[in-house]
């Protein structure tokens, strides 16, 4: 509830900072609780008071790696969500509302031991591999990761390529950077690759460009964060190559995370 401008609840945190990098973009840090543990990958419900005072919370996935002392978010902005529409107006100082119960099953522990890891997003699914880049158990788990990130527009790339080329000057992370390959890819706008991820997995293309063998369970391991219907597809094309849906409770080949925004 709000009194002013004051949240009134024990789950409150301060923003930090805000970045708007399109029109429906925008990434925002905020004040973390001592208390708060969590796995890199993983997803709270944020939000904001309602009109009738009732918090309107959203799962949203934390885009800072679990040793980061701030909590990172990216958000789309949709203009009539109940969230979103008010979320985009965040600043620094605002008050946000946290629930501290970090749940999801894109992490390292849902997935068996392998070579190589494939990250694929869409859009602001790129939110849980900015924390997973930015943990050094990634490397320690795997030689080779393949960030793959698909968007309309070239703008709506600027995040998840700022991350990437900040990588090599991480200092907690620089000695990994070379073990990272960054495939981005526009779906309407014209770019240095166009096309949907899935197309160019099918046609082979991607692997051809990565220069890397075709999907192999033996070796890979995949997460897949995006809309319904990409997730889907993504999956089925995971199978088709022999890989297994696991969970938490049951590690396998591939995870997907099923927790959307507004």
């Amino acid at each position: 509830m709000a009194e002013g401008s004051k949240i009134i609840s024990p789950d409150v945190q301060t923003v930090t900072k805000v970045t708007h990098y399109s029109d429906g973009l925008f990434a925002f840090r905020m004040t973390r609780p001592q208390s708060l543990r969590f796995r890199s990958g993983e997803f709270v419900m944020i939000g904001l008071p309602g009109d009738n005072g009732k918090p309107i919370l959203r799962a949203y996935s934390i885009a800072s790696p679990s040793w980061d002392e701030e909590l990172e978010f990216y958000s789309i902005i949709v203009p009539d969500g109940p969230l979103t529409s008010r979320l985009q107006h965040i600043k620094e100082g605002d008050q946000i509302i946290l629930r501290p119960k970090p749940v999801g099953t894109l992490v390292l522990d849902a997935l068996t031991p392998a070579k190589r890891v494939y990250f694929f997003a869409t859009g602001t699914g790129f939110a849980p591999f900015a924390s997973l880049l930015r943990d050094p158990e990634t490397y320690e788990r795997f030689e080779e990761v393949i960030i793959t990130h698909t968007c309309r527009e070239v703008a709506e790339l600027t995040y998840g390529r700022q991350l990437l080329e900040d990588l090599a000057n991480d200092p907690l992370i620089g000695e990994f950077a070379h073990q990272v390959k960054y495939y981005p890819t526009t779906t309407r706008e014209e770019s240095a690759k166009m096309g949907r991820i899935t197309a160019l997995i099918e046609s082979g293309e991607m692997f051809t460009d990565l220069g890397l063998p075709p999907l192999d369970p033996a070796v890979d391991r995949a997460m897949v964060c995006g809309n319904l219907a990409f997730n889907l597809d993504i999956k089925a094309l995971l199978e088709k190559a022999g890989l297994r849906e696991g969970a938490n409770s049951d590690p396998a080949e591939f995870v997907i995370e099923k927790a959307f925004v507004d």
